[in-house]
């Protein structure tokens, strides 16, 4: 519950991406191992993806991922005490060509002690004028459930929809430029069981007293992102995408990102990238209520407060020689991802300061990636 918004970033090798309408993935296998390391959180674990294509109108993709948390987080040695856990997460996917078009459905099963996450989900793409135009759009049906450890009486569910259209276009033989829209509907127990909001009482030593968070039972959301890549002359690509997001709880995040690709010789790769993100408050959060129960919705969580961060990715692919006769080519690759976050309204209670006075937060992490892929 708590790593939710942590993991996502971790595990973008391990997701199987569908390719454009009029090709399937090659057959490739991919091994991959993660570790973050920041803001307390250490999260590190394998994962497994294996695409495999039939008669070349056909595939299927299979994606088995583990993660092990160890959580000393702000949130936690504030309000709770540091604790273990493991996910688990699986998904099958299939994919059919019929022309011009892809089809591609695909199911997701996460599990924890405490949170199980189902997710079924369609797309199809088509390609157009002379295929130099993309269109795809698809939807999403989620299931949740969210439990409290030490309480078997709690069990409470979350539905969630998304909507999603696109459009890419080669504009010229060196450009390629895409739009993409989503809509996200959330429906249920959306908050943590754990999480708790604090607010002024005199009467405490501390001059502050916690009280469980409450959240809307619903939620829709929306992101619109445009980005584009041009190839250089000396085989190299610089990419750049910016997304804005918006929902009801009166977030708005503006997300912007530059990619440069350069190759070496003709084994190396190497990838250079920045990001950049900012994110207003939701309308119910604040890091100190006046007193209890100040107002229906009430947060605490940083995730819901204004902050930044930025991104430096380092990356490094190298082309093996390996005589391997079941495999006609593989690479060896390692990113590394040095993130720092700034937060304007959330305060480190770990440091001195009358109540609301105590420094603002923020923390750097580090997040590296190893993996094998091979092409069969």
């Amino acid at each position: 519950m708590i790593r939710a918004r942590i993991t996502l970033p971790l595990v973008l090798l391990a997701a199987a991406v569908p390719a454009g309408a009029g090709v399937l993935p090659d057959d490739r296998a991919d091994v991959l191992y993660h570790r973050y390391d920041g803001g307390g959180v250490t999260i590190d674990g394998p994962s497994l993806l294996v695409r495999k294509k039939f008669a070349e109108k056909y595939g299927v993709t299979a994606n088995y991922y583990i993660d092990m948390v160890s959580s000393a987080s702000i949130d936690v040695v504030t309000t709770a005490s540091p604790y273990k856990e493991e996910r688990t997460q699986g998904s099958l996917a299939f994919d059919m060509l019929n022309g011009k078009s892809q089809y591609s459905l695909s199911f997701t099963n996460s599990d924890e002690n405490d949170y199980t996450a189902n997710s079924l989900s369609f797309d199809v793409s088509q390609d157009m004028f002379g295929d130099l135009t993309t269109v795809s759009f698809g939807f999403s049906r989620g299931w949740d459930e969210v439990r409290k450890r030490g309480d078997d009486t709690f069990v409470e569910p979350v539905d969630r929809r998304t909507y999603r259209v696109g459009v890419s276009q080669i504009v010229t033989p060196s450009l390629m430029m895409g739009l993409s829209y989503e809509l996200v509907s959330d429906e249920g127990f959306l908050n943590n069981p754990y999480r708790s909001v604090r607010y002024l009482d005199p009467e405490s030593p501390a001059g502050y007293t916690y009280q469980p968070e409450a959240y809307p039972h619903t939620r829709t959301s929306s992101a619109a992102s445009v980005r584009a890549r041009y190839f250089l002359p000396y085989r190299a690509a610089v990419s750049g995408e910016y997304r804005y997001f918006t929902d009801t709880w009166g977030i708005g995040a503006h997300t912007a990102e530059i990619t440069y690709t350069h190759p070496w010789t003709e084994r190396w790769i190497f990838e250079l990238g920045l990001r950049f993100y900012t994110q207003d408050a939701a309308d119910f959060y604040s890091d100190l209520f006046p007193y209890a129960d100040a107002q229906n919705f009430l947060a605490r969580d940083k995730e819901l407060s204004t902050f930044s961060n930025q991104i430096l990715s380092l990356g490094a692919t190298y082309e093996l020689s390996l005589d391997w006769k079941f495999l006609k080519r593989s690479t060896l690759s390692f990113f590394y991802d040095r993130m720092q976050f700034q937060y304007d309204d959330f305060r480190d209670l770990t440091t001195a300061g009358a109540p609301g006075a105590e420094a603002l937060y923020e923390f750097d992490s580090n997040v590296f990636r190893f993996f094998f892929s091979g092409w069969f």
